[in-house]
């Protein structure tokens, strides 16, 4: 009888660099989501915390179609009636660019403690400055 190895215990994350620049939205999120859960490494187990910390850099550059930023909508709900509010994806892009990102790679984890735990590691930004320097991230595509 076969036994299966179940990896246990707190692993250290490796720092990975995502330079957005004239990627498009979807490849790139599935890549960043798959590095979050640990999909890349071969003692990957699911349910278990062993992903990497993903640094996500030019965000206002990446490709997007013009359909889909004027057709795609963001939705909030401050929990009064009728306290919703949307955004088209052009105006999200313009004024907060790195919750694109954050809202695409959410829909691709789980929704639940593991997940948020691993959104967390996730950091974005619109320009090419980024404070984590000091964690030597590996640049990936």
């Amino acid at each position: 009888m076969e036994k299966t190895y179940v990896l246990k215990g707190k692993q250290e994350p490796n720092w990975v660099l995502v330079d957005a620049t004239d990627q498009t939205l979807g490849r790139m999120t599935t890549l960043i989501a798959s590095y979050l859960l640990g999909k890349h490494k071969p003692t990957f187990t699911p349910g278990v915390d062993m992903g990497d910390a993903v640094v996500v850099i030019n965000v206002s550059k990446m490709r997007v179609s013009q359909k889909r930023l004027d057709d795609k909508m963001y939705h909030r709900v401050s929990g009064y009636p009728g306290g919703i509010t949307s955004i088209r994806m052009r105006d999200q892009l313009a004024k907060y660019p790195d919750r694109v990102i954050q809202h695409a790679v959410w829909g691709m984890l789980p929704h639940n403690k593991l997940g948020r735990k691993l959104l967390k590691r996730l950091k974005v930004y619109a320009g090419n400055e980024h404070p984590h320097e000091a964690q030597n991230p590996t640049a990936i595509v």
